[in-house]
């Protein structure tokens, strides 16, 4: 059986005319909307900068107070007395209000009572972030 196909009318054939002006319709559209994305872009505000400003996220530095076997106690590199060390912590709470640090390492032969006092000071001067060890092992509140 043969298939009779017919050419040639105009009825059939996709009108092309509306379909062009649609395509030039949104690539306008897109090309302004592209334009007010980088003007957009442009007006973000300039902030003053401060150069005594530190980033809220920065870790502070633990002071380390090392206690030797008779006792003494050591920070900064130099002997400290007991007093010495409150002076110090005071110091070290009011330079990181909230953040202070510290760190109380022993060594194997000293009492716990040397390192309890170093932190009753510690709590005394209002710093709860502590960190206290005997001979390589660390413990904290």
């Amino acid at each position: 059986m043969a298939l009779k196909i017919r050419k040639g009318t105009t009825a059939d054939q996709v009108p092309m005319t509306p379909m062009i002006d649609v395509v030039f319709n949104l690539l306008i559209f897109f090309l302004v909307a592209s334009k007010f994305a980088e003007v957009e872009r442009d007006l973000l505000l300039r902030t003053p900068e401060a150069s005594a400003a530190k980033p809220v996220t920065s870790q502070v530095a633990p002071l380390e107070i090392n206690i030797d076997a008779q006792g003494r106690y050591y920070a900064k590199g130099a002997y400290r007395t007991l007093s010495d060390l409150e002076l110090l912590l005071r110091r070290e709470n009011a330079n990181n209000p909230g953040r202070a640090k510290v760190r109380i390492r022993a060594d194997q032969q000293c009492r716990w009572q040397a390192v309890v006092a170093v932190i009753n000071k510690c709590l005394e001067c209002n710093i709860r972030d502590y960190v206290a060890g005997v001979g390589g092992e660390e413990t904290s509140p």
